[in-house]
């Protein structure tokens, strides 16, 4: 067995005081350990302590000071969130959260110092070696005029009138950032395709596609920025991702093929599933956002995962899951790495069709285009549908005996880019509005093929121009006098309950969200 990596994430002040302490005396330290020094645990980020993980650490302990001995106030305190996060998503990629651990020692404490780091490399050698092959970095590659000629023309971006539609219709541009489509295509097609500009306006643009749907040109803008982020990455870049990369971080770790995902395990009992069906239900992604978010925005997106299959358990319908499903990989698609999206896809087509299902229902926007279209564009064959769970429900709704509570809420609703402009849908959740039974339901200024983007697309782009395009979009909802803003994509929750944060507008732009599918879930019934 190749040799154990344990890091070592040590605060600048107690513990490696005592940690001197035990060099000092040639202590019995395992060899296992290599100590990095920090200056405060607080300062060590979910992404940190996670991109270890990801480069094959088998374990990691973050070792600071005693609360109330922290020089900078709250770093202990910090600490201990983070790790709880980080171990959280450890235990759902199967790798388990014991692998790391949080520890505090005053400067004199070195025995009890050494005693811990003997007992952490017994329990490490118990669990084993990590089952994660970190991905290899290659040599950046100089930027290619002629690959970025050869985008140009497959994207037909030499078809752009100048003519500005793009810019005015641009959310972020109307939210006041200096950022223009036509300009930067107009850069990219004059060969500044490496300038600090041109780098920074492709990985701003939220990809939603209001744009596209604007240009008389019928201009892909959106499929461009995605391999023009591609092109990048190749060349060295390393873009703007959102929360310290995690998530892509995340999704290139699950592109080892002998991890052991547990991604259903915190599914209720009430919940009917059978690995026989020959329907599947993808969930996507929603435990790990909860994870990562639990301490800070408190969401519960995983609850669209429940209510969807309460739905199908609803129409007779009890569905295979895949107790190690991944990630569909559509981040990773959009952040520009082509390489562990295709691993993701291989897997994942791989594991599908060894269960034996025959129709893939999804509840999630972005899955539901990356199993549907990306795949095959990628040359991957399904040999199984993918169905969106709202066109299923329609199929069993409009089979009759099936009615919905009354619901003494008024409603107005956040359309997803993915199926409202991407999939050009947005007619399909209004559909299954229509049937239900509120005080009211009033559309927001910005509806349907127009509605405005909740400010983030595959963790990318974060800042604040796009926390005004979401205090924007939540003043619009305010506006229609709802009391229920309902959601189709569990990002939009995300993004819009975080600008509900905003300490200084208060209750201005508050709110309650529920997802279409929970609210589907509360109110169905038979007639």
């Amino acid at each position: 067995m190749d040799k154990l990596k344990i890091v070592l994430f040590m605060c600048n002040w107690g513990p490696h005081a005592a940690y001197q302490t035990l060099q000092d005396n040639g202590a019995d330290i395992p060899a296992e350990v290599s100590m990095i020094r920090i200056p405060c645990t607080g300062r060590m980020s979910k992404s940190l302590l996670f991109k270890a993980f990801e480069m094959g650490a088998d374990g990691v302990a973050l070792l600071g000071c005693e609360p109330g001995s922290c020089r900078y106030g709250s770093g202990t305190a910090v600490a201990e969130r983070n790790v709880d996060d980080t171990r959280g998503i450890l235990d759902l990629l199967g790798l388990g959260g014991d692998r790391l651990r949080l520890a505090m020692f005053l400067p004199e404490e070195s025995e009890p110092l050494l005693n811990f780091l003997q007992d952490f490399q017994k329990v490490i050698k118990t669990i084993g070696k990590s089952p994660v092959q970190p991905t290899l970095r290659e040599e950046p590659a100089a930027v290619a005029k002629d690959a970025a000629s050869r985008l140009l023309a497959s994207h037909d971006i030499y078809a752009c009138q100048d003519c500005g539609k793009c810019s005015s219709a641009c959310p972020l541009a109307l939210a006041g950032k200096p950022f223009s489509p036509r300009a930067m295509a107009n850069a990219i097609i004059g060969g500044k395709i490496d300038s600090p500009e041109v780098v920074k306006d492709v990985w701003s643009c939220l990809t939603c596609g209001l744009c596209y749907d604007r240009c008389p040109s019928a201009v892909d803008f959106p499929e461009f920025i995605r391999d023009m982020r591609h092109l990048q990455k190749v060349c060295g870049q390393s873009g703007h991702e959102a929360h310290g990369g995690i998530f892509q971080s995340i999704m290139r770790t699950m592109t080892s093929p002998d991890l052991k995902i547990r991604h259903w395990e915190w599914l209720p009992k009430d919940i009917q599933t059978d690995p026989q069906s020959k329907v599947l239900f993808f969930g996507g992604c929603a435990p790990y956002f909860d994870t990562y978010f639990k301490n800070h925005l408190g969401i519960q997106t995983s609850d669209i995962l429940t209510d969807s299959l309460r739905l199908l358990n609803f129409f007779d319908i009890t569905p295979a899951v895949l107790n190690g499903e991944r990630c569909c990989g559509h981040d990773l698609l959009w952040s520009g790495d082509h390489e562990n999206f295709r691993k993701l896809a291989q897997l994942n087509v791989e594991a599908i069709e060894a269960s034996g299902a025959e129709e893939v229902v999804t509840a999630c926007p972005e899955c539901y285009r990356t199993l549907a279209h990306d795949y095959p564009a990628l040359g991957i064959e399904l040999k199984f549908k993918v169905t969106h769970i709202y066109d299923l429900a329609e199929r069993e709704i409009g089979k009759g005996a099936i009615g919905f509570e009354k619901m003494e809420r008024r409603l107005t609703f956040q359309d997803p880019c993915r199926l409202s402009r991407l999939e050009g849908r947005p007619d399909l959740p209004r559909k299954l509005i229509d049937r239900l039974q509120p005080d009211g339901f009033t559309e927001m200024k910005d509806h349907g093929a127009s509605a405005l983007c909740c400010g983030n697309c595959a963790w990318t782009g974060c800042d604040s121009y796009t926390k005004t395009l979401q205090v924007n979009r939540l003043r619009q909802a305010r506006e229609t006098g709802s009391d229920l803003l309902v959601t189709a994509c569990p990002k939009c929750q995300i993004h819009l309950k975080c600008a509900m944060e905003d300490p200084f507008l208060g209750d201005e732009i508050k709110m309650e969200i529920m997802d279409l599918t929970t609210v589907l879930a509360k109110t169905i019934r038979w007639e």
